[in-house]
């Protein structure tokens, strides 16, 4: 037993002398780093919105990208605080995420007094591409993906396996719909149709939104609001794209509009060191404390919750 002890303590030994040397370093890499972008070079603000846009910061998708409104308003707040700052470009590369994140990005660009552009890159669709339509000016490569004005809403169903497999689901609720959408049992028809009357008033928002911003017709959006996606050179005809192109592109229109050379700044989110383990520690300790089933079911479950969304 006393080998063992040994080895244990060395364990010990060995995270607590790391956890050290990790907060000295977090303490002198501080001292180098400016958390305020205010002070920044550059006349044109590069803010990127990549992955899955959610609208809490605090939730993650482990070794997946992801786009917190949270840190994106803020970052638009800063950047248009910056007299420096004449122009802000959204380089978008995201297939889209919550309703109420994108809407809330897309908010507080149209409240900016800098000139806005969305530069899409790949892929701009759903919410992303509800983001990208309340820019002044949105350009886009002729092969990336745009549109797919539409709302989604899926989960996974583990009625028939439970029953297959002799096991049984103790339904407990105070309230009729109070278990609406457990994978546990199959949806019943009202069910069914409240979530289907959700999605189409989030649906409705979303065309309406974009109709506005991009100065289209309701009808007209109506008709493409399908949650079809197009590539860029189709979306330009149908009035979703102003110009087709890429960063020499987005520098004429920045340059044509500021009056003077764009000098290009990144404006980004710093995660502290502790901040960045303290995640990933925490979100692993997580899950393997609810073990593998659960922790499977628990990621199924929060991209259900995204899914939920343009």
């Amino acid at each position: 037993m006393k080998p063992q002890k040994n080895k244990w303590w060395q364990a010990i030994k060995i995270i607590l002398g790391l956890a050290v040397l990790s907060f000295i370093l977090s303490i002198i890499i501080s001292m180098f780093i400016e958390d305020d972008f205010d002070g920044l070079d550059g006349n044109v603000a590069v803010i990127d919105i990549t992955g899955t846009i959610l609208a809490d910061e605090d939730v993650d998708f482990l070794f997946e990208d992801v786009t917190s409104s949270d840190d994106i308003i803020e970052l638009i707040k800063k950047a248009d605080r910056n007299n420096e700052i004449k122009a802000i470009v959204f380089k978008i590369n995201s297939p889209g995420g919550s309703a109420v994140a994108s809407e809330e990005i897309a908010n507080e660009i149209k409240k900016t007094n800098k000139t806005t552009v969305a530069w899409i890159r790949e892929i701009g669709t759903s919410g992303a591409y509800w983001i990208a339509s309340a820019s002044d000016h949105v350009i886009a490569n002729r092969m990336s993906i745009t549109g797919s004005i539409g709302v989604i809403a899926s989960y996974l169903g583990f009625s028939g396996f439970i029953s297959d497999h002799n096991v049984t689901y103790e339904r407990l609720v105070s309230g009729n719909l109070k278990d609406m959408g457990s994978p546990f049992k199959e949806m019943t028809q009202e069910e069914r149709i409240l979530f289907q009357k959700s999605l189409d008033s989030i649906h409705d928002y979303f065309v309406e939104e974009v109709a506005k911003n991009r100065n289209l017709k309701r009808r007209d959006v109506e008709k493409i609001a399908t949650g079809q996606f197009f590539i860029g050179a189709e979306a330009k005809e149908l009035g979703l794209v102003d110009e087709l192109g890429g960063r020499e592109e987005v520098i004429t229109y920045v340059e044509e509009k500021i009056g003077e050379e764009a000098d290009f700044t990144s404006y980004e989110t710093k995660k502290g060191f502790f901040e960045s383990l303290g995640k990933i520690f925490n979100e692993n300790s997580f899950y393997i404390g609810k073990g593998i089933g659960n922790s499977l079911f628990a990621k199924a479950k929060l991209k259900e919750s995204v899914s939920i969304s343009t």
